[in-house]
């Protein structure tokens, strides 16, 4: 693992566009960033992921080209990009995001992330490309080619930031994220 600043970031994204495009081309779907959470300590890194966010808002990469395949999001690991924050050990719902919960910090390195990495992707921040890992569980950018549901709307079996914070309305992480990537994106980064 690696720390990395956002002009790092911004250049990792860049060199590997070329690639992420093709390969999402060939499946016939646009370039995708996933957003997770570890389901682990705030200190606690994984590979599965491209970028690790942690707690204090910090990013560590797991890779020096985005273009290596990592398994993070059930049949949809290709010609995307994997954004973990390191939190929410011993989750047990939307209601109990557990003793280690996302961080205000997680929060804004994710939205950070977003905008440097879809600027230097040349894509857009919208359900289509940028989705939370319970929104792609559940297919909820209508793309039902890859997997049958598994998210909050069906089975449960993830549900990523289907929240921010507890109590926040069910549904709500993803565009908060996104909300806060375009904000930032218009606000210089």
């Amino acid at each position: 693992m690696r720390k990395i600043n956002l002009d790092e970031l911004r250049i990792m994204a860049e060199n590997a566009k070329a690639g992420l495009k093709t390969v999402a081309e060939n499946l016939g779907r646009p370039v995708k960033i996933y957003i997770h959470w570890s389901a682990g300590h705030y200190d606690q890194y994984y590979n599965d992921y491209h970028i690790n966010i942690g707690k204090n808002g910090e990013l560590f990469v797991s890779t020096d080209d985005f273009n290596e395949y990592k398994l993070h999001t059930y049949h949809r690991n290709s010609g995307a990009v994997a954004i973990s924050a390191a939190c929410a050990y011993n989750a047990h719902s939307a209601n109990d995001l557990g003793p280690e919960p996302p961080t205000d910090y997680q929060i804004e390195g994710i939205a950070q992330s977003l905008a440097v990495l879809t600027k230097a992707l040349d894509i857009p921040i919208d359900n289509k490309h940028v989705m939370t890992h319970a929104e792609a569980a559940d297919n909820l950018d209508g793309d039902f080619r890859w997997h049958e549901p598994y998210g909050p709307a069906s089975t449960v079996e993830r549900w990523d930031f289907w929240v921010i914070k507890e109590g926040d309305e069910p549904g709500s992480g993803g565009d908060i994220l996104r909300g806060k990537g375009v904000w930032y994106c218009n606000n210089g980064l």
